[in-house]
């Protein structure tokens, strides 16, 4: 299945487009099935809330995130740093460049190679048809914005099982297979499933962990934000359903 074709099947399954879904599936049953309808119209309306309120996704990403873990990328190989987006046209840089999400990753990286020396690979093609993949895309932010070098660039993968298909096959002649992983924390228990079914030991190297300053009242009113983070659970949570089928 295709970049595109999984990620316009998982829109409807996810919100807020599943939610609008049964809304609407609501409003159609109105005069036929009224009861049925104010069920279907009553869950939309409470998950909606529910999902965008900032305690609730929190809560909902801390759940994938596990404890935070103390990292010796000295016992790893080697350094795989996932890609996870394009900025596309950024005027400010006069092209594509890394996401928000992918810096992120990348300055964690960058510090663990300072900590260890150890080697580094990218890895992340061209899901959306960029002009640059995202491997060079991050190579470039690593060595002439961080000036950390990069060893190997995995540029053909579209998603995460690809990735660690691929980083295989690029490091085995090398005989490389203890990697310290990097990607976001809520990422990570997929990612590692990916890349140990490869055959990689992976020393995880989550970044980018959900913290709060302070819970307040704010923490209880509904906002986009929260809503992209449930997005992001619910995505994370029907990938490794989707990984335990597979396989």
């Amino acid at each position: 299945m295709t970049w595109f074709l999984t990620n316009l099947l998982s829109t409807f399954l996810l919100p807020p487009l599943n939610l609008l879904i049964v809304a609407v599936l609501g409003l159609w049953l109105w005069q036929k099935r009224p009861r049925i309808a104010r069920i279907l119209l009553t869950t939309s309306v409470v998950l909606l809330w529910l999902l965008s309120t900032p305690f609730i996704a929190e809560m909902l990403l801390h759940q994938l995130e596990g404890e935070p873990l103390s990292i010796d990328t000295r016992q790893a190989d080697a350094i795989v740093v996932l890609g996870a987006g394009t900025y596309f046209h950024a005027p400010e840089y006069a092209g594509d460049t890394v996401s928000d999400f992918s810096l992120q990753r990348l300055r964690y990286a960058a510090k663990l190679y300072r900590d260890s020396g150890s080697l580094i690979l990218v890895s992340g093609g061209k899901p959306a048809g960029n002009e640059t993949s995202e491997a060079q895309q991050m190579k470039h932010v690593l060595v002439e914005e961080f000036h950390v070098p990069v060893t190997w660039t995995e540029d053909s993968s579209d998603n995460t099982l690809e990735s660690a298909r691929n980083c295989y096959k690029m490091l085995l002649p090398s005989k490389v297979k203890r990697i310290a992983l990097i990607t976001h924390a809520w990422h990570m228990p997929r990612a590692q499933t990916a890349f140990q079914a490869a055959g990689f030991e992976v020393i995880p190297a989550p970044t980018a962990y959900t913290t709060r300053y302070q819970t307040d009242l704010l923490s209880f009113i509904p906002n986009a934000i929260a809503l992209r983070d449930s997005k992001i659970f619910m995505h994370e949570a029907i990938g490794m359903m989707w990984y335990r089928l597979k396989s």
